[in-house]
Parts: C-alpha cells; sequence; structure tokens
C-alpha cells in the first residue's frame, strides 16, 4: 500500500480504512476512502510544468524503473491537448484525423492498457507509482482514495464506479489504468476539471468507414467536468476551479502542506532529464510507437459521386498500406493501378500519403470528382 497519508495524522487516517468500492444499497457518504498507513515514504515528482504529453509520459516511465529506489512517487501533469492511446489499441480507430490535424492535437501511446483519453489544459492527470504490486493491480480504489476525498470535500458526490472510473451521478469525470512489473507498478487517472469537452467527442469519434481490428476498441461512456458539480464554487479566476488548485488541494490533502520545501521531492539530475529526453525522441514523439504499434486492420471505404462510385480496400500491418485496391464504377483515362502502386508500402498517414500522391491529378483515374473529394476518402 502506498504512503498516501504523510503528513495526516496516523490517528486519521486509521480511522478511514480504505474498503472496496460500493455495493448495491451503499451511499458514497458509507464509502471512507483514505488508505490506512504505511512505512513506505512517498515522494512528489515535479515535473517543472512541462505540458508536453510526450515528456511526460517519458518522464513517467523512466521514474518508475530508474528512480524510485525503495519510495512510492506521486507524479502530476497537465497536458497541451492531446489523444492518449491504450497500449493494445489501434491509433488507426481510436481518432479523427481530420479533427487532429486542424486543431493541432498530439496523439501518443501510453504503456498502460485501456481506452484512449482526450488531455487538455483543463484537465489534470495523476500517477501513483509503487513497488507494493501484489493485489494492487486493478484496484483503483487502492490508489483513487486521496483524490475522492478532495473532491468529496468540494462538495462533489465523487464515487469509484465501473471498472477503472471515478463517477459522479453515472458520468464520467476520471478514467484511470494502470502499468505493471514484477517489482513495481503504477496507478495513473486523469481528472476532467474544465476541459473542452466538445474536443473530447470530436477528436475521439472516429471517420466514417468500415474499419475491422485485431485490436481492442475503446468503451466510450458519457463524461462530464468536476466543475459542473461544485457546490461552492472555488475563486481561482476564469475557471471555478483550476488544474493547479485541485492539484495543490490533492497535495495538501496527502502531505498536510502545500508548501514545496516541505514535501519530501525526488531530485532528478541534468541527467536525468538527458535520459528522459532521449526516451521521448526515441519512443513516445515516434511515429513507430504510436502508430506504428497499430495492430493489423483491414479498412474498406466506399463513397458514391456524380462521376460514379469509389471502393477503397487496403490492410494495414506495421503501421503501413499493403494490399490496397480500388474498386468501382467511375471512368478514368488512367489505370488506378499505377495509384495503388503510388501507395503501396507508405505509412497510413495523412502527410506520408499526401507525399507519395503528389500533384497527381487524381481526375485522370475517377473522371470529374474534384480532388479534395477523392482525398477525404484515401486518407486518414
Amino acid at each position: 500500500m502506498i504512503s498516501l497519508c504523510n503528513g495526516l495524522s496516523r490517528a486519521r487516517c486509521a480511522r478511514r480504512p480504505l474498503t472496496p468500492p460500493l455495493s448495491a444499497g451503499e451511499r458514497p457518504s458509507d464509502f471512507p476512502t483514505s488508505p490506512p498507513p504505511t512505512s513506505r515514504p512517498l515522494l512528489f515528482v515535479d515535473n517543472l510544468n512541462s505540458t508536453d504529453a510526450s515528456r511526460n509520459l517519458a518522464l513517467e516511465e523512466y521514474v518508475l524503473r530508474h528512480r524510485m529506489g525503495d519510495d512510492d512517487l506521486l507524479l502530476f501533469y497537465v497536458n497541451a491537448p492531446a489523444i492518449i492511446i491504450g497500449r493494445n489499441q489501434n491509433t488507426i480507430e481510436e481518432i479523427a484525423p481530420d479533427v487532429v490535424a486542424e486543431r493541432g492535437i498530439q496523439v501518443v501511446r501510453r504503456v498502460s492498457g485501456g481506452g484512449a483519453v482526450y488531455h487538455d489544459l483543463g484537465n489534470l492527470n495523476f500517477s501513483f507509482m509503487t513497488r507494493d504490486v501484489s493485489g494492487r493491480f486493478n484496484r483503483y480504489d487502492r490508489f483513487n482514495g486521496p483524490v475522492v476525498e478532495v473532491l468529496r470535500d468540494l462538495g462533489v458526490p465523487a464515487e469509484i464506479g465501473g471498472r477503472n472510473d471515478i463517477l459522479v451521478g453515472g458520468r464520467k469525470i476520471s478514467g484511470n489504468a494502470q502499468f505493471a512489473r514484477p517489482d513495481r507498478m503504477f496507478s495513473h487517472g486523469t481528472l476532467l476539471v474544465h476541459s473542452n469537452l466538445d474536443d473530447v467527442t470530436a477528436a475521439l469519434r472516429p471517420r466514417p468507414g468500415k474499419v475491422e481490428s485485431k485490436g481492442v476498441k475503446s468503451i466510450r461512456s458519457r463524461v462530464a467536468n468536476i466543475n459542473e458539480f461544485l457546490v461552492q464554487p472555488v475563486d481561482t479566476g476564469e475557471h471555478a476551479l483550476g488544474v493547479h488548485e485541485l492539484r495543490e488541494l490533492i497535495l495538501e490533502r496527502i502531505f498536510g502542506t502545500r508548501d514545496r520545501s516541505a514535501i519530501p521531492t525526488v531530485e532528478l539530475t541534468d541527467d536525468d532529464w538527458q535520459r528522459i529526453e532521449e526516451l521521448r525522441v526515441t519512443k513516445y514523439a515516434a511515429w513507430s510507437w504510436n502508430f506504428g504499434e497499430n495492430p493489423p486492420c483491414n479498412v474498406q471505404r466506399a463513397q458514391r459521386f456524380p462521376a460514379g462510385e469509389i471502393d477503397l480496400r487496403f490492410d494495414v500491418h506495421q503501421g503501413l498500406i499493403s494490399n490496397l485496391r480500388i474498386f468501382g464504377d467511375f471512368m478514368g483515362r488512367r489505370d488506378v493501378a499505377e495509384l495503388e502502386s503510388r501507395l503501396r508500402g507508405v505509412a497510413f498517414d495523412r502527410d506520408a500519403m499526401l507525399a507519395a500522391i503528389g500533384d497527381a491529378d487524381l481526375s485522370m483515374y475517377f473522371g470529374a470528382v474534384e480532388r479534395d473529394e477523392v482525398l477525404g476518402l484515401l486518407l486518414p
């Protein structure tokens, strides 16, 4: 059990032991959430206010693997707009590429399982790391107690529910996932404070078209911002509650203070940060990890235009297009096999496919169809 009671009295924590999630007939107020104290200390990891999703995920993995020692660790981070893909997911299925490109949304795969989630500057992310793995994997109640307590202190009737969520009135305000090795693990989660929920739904909505995948599909559920449920708004400026204020409230709940000088902290060296940057560049910012790790999938897209129907079918393996065939009753002057040849072996990526198509006159293949209409069907 991680020591989430540092800075609190042992008596207070002992009075409020952690119990399993709500059972039928229990009310949220019946659910004590603080874990009991342990001898294992908890240290804070400062991410230096980075909002780069690839850097924050690299920091999280690096610290877990190389800087834990015998301590438990707590990391917070806030990301600029990004879609974070679960380890076992097919990126192609989970994102709306046109929305991602238009709004400059970063796409990064994480090492933990679960579904795709949207991050922005209105979303607070937390990560509890521990060496106490036995009996704790997939037990989110063992980690999220202090978070739920802080929310209830704010008048938000939060409860741990579903498979890995924190809910308010059946609406999801936090999704969680875990990553484990035999001797260590982390449990991390999101907290929707004042996220742009229009972007959440738009960015995670797949494009029309049939995609049959051997991967694991996300389970999308209704989401809400924590600010919708505040009984007494916290005066933090533009928003009733900001991500940084919520972070400070959780730190105060765990450590008993907001004073950084009084909070035990992992001291990362210049060498640590250099190695974190290397991990970011070679893994979390790499196309091969974020897209090339996709499971094989089969794509079929068809659309009827005034000039005829275009039926596009191909496989994607290790992120590359293969077995591409274009069918239809269109009438063009050139053989579509030329276009198929251009795209075979190309990454299933908007920029890579545009580069492969180049300045080809697509009307020569499909007749009186606008170039943008054909690209809208071809591109991810």
